[in-house]
């Protein structure tokens, strides 16, 4: 069985798309949509823009989604038997099942992204990539220290990502250390995704969500929050409410996705970060790019 994967915030890059946009009619014409439906030319900002103007939240997102859509064209389906998406990877993956339409998943990605970033705004807050401790010890180091400080992202064996108050993951990073992490590294972001402190971001992403129309899945989509095959419309949309202050399930999702038969994922998107993640959950697993 072949799953098609999906990246998240972070795999963006300049020049992003350029050479599908270049080589191919059918992705011109549907990247170009992305500038009327934002309002605003982000096609310049993914191809010529700079290192910066991609790291704001609400370039990125939109950017990423429109790359991986734009890839996904080239891949037509490729056979697959099931997709994820790594946070906000599971709106183009809700693409590539049918479920979402590319302009009606560009506005959710986009309300998403904006809020996500009024989110951060309001109260600013850290993330920290933890590595060389078990989850549970990291769950249990959260758990017991001051103030909000959660698992935000299951990435792969020994590899979480926290989030929350500032303070809170600095404390927590020490923890950590003492404990016998290889390292608690504080990342360059002003904000907490996937923790409580997104609560008025999941608001507004819910009434967004509420006003856009959900198809039956094709095939099913093994969601960050459960880690299982769903392919109810109304389930799908509940568990992306979910997402925003809860815990990416990375790991947990492709070993389901092994158990349930995938033997080939293919990532298509920006970047080879899901590759590099898949090989550290599952060794048997062949592992391959769209392009």
């Amino acid at each position: 069985m072949k799953a098609l994967v999906f990246p998240g915030q972070g795999s963006q890059f300049v020049g992003m798309g350029k050479e599908l946009y270049d080589s191919r009619k059918d992705v011109k014409d549907l990247m170009e949509s992305a500038n009327d439906i934002l309002g605003f030319d982000i096609l310049t900002l993914m191809f010529k823009g700079t290192d910066e103007d991609l790291k704001k939240t609400e370039v990125t997102q939109p950017s990423i989604f429109i790359h991986s859509v734009a890839m996904l064209k080239t891949v037509n389906g490729l056979g697959a038997a099931m997709v994820a998406g790594h946070s906000l990877g599971e709106f183009s993956a809700l693409v590539a099942n049918g479920v979402l339409s590319f302009e009606d998943g560009l506005r959710l990605v986009s309300a998403r992204a904006k809020a996500m970033q009024e989110a951060c705004d309001a109260h600013p807050s850290s993330m920290a990539a933890i590595l060389g401790l078990p989850d549970e010890k990291v769950e249990e180091i959260c758990a017991s220290t001051d103030g909000i400080v959660v698992p935000a992202n299951y990435n792969c064996p020994g590899q979480l990502v926290i989030s929350g108050e500032t303070s809170a993951v600095e404390a927590a990073c020490e923890k950590m250390k003492a404990a016998g992490a290889k390292r608690a590294l504080m990342l360059p972001v002003n904000g907490a995704f996937h923790s409580p402190l997104m609560q008025p971001a999941q608001e507004k992403l819910a009434a967004a969500i509420e006003k856009t129309k959900f198809r039956n899945a094709m095939i099913p989509v093994y969601q960050n929050i459960t880690t299982t095959a769903i392919t109810d419309p109304e389930e799908i949309k509940q568990n992306l409410i979910k997402q925003l202050t809860g815990p990416v399930k990375w790991t947990q999702s492709v070993q389901n996705m092994v158990k349930d038969g995938a033997k080939t994922f293919i990532e298509v998107g920006p970047g080879k970060t899901l590759q590099g993640l898949i090989k550290k959950i599952s060794s048997e697993a062949i592992i391959t790019s769209a392009l």
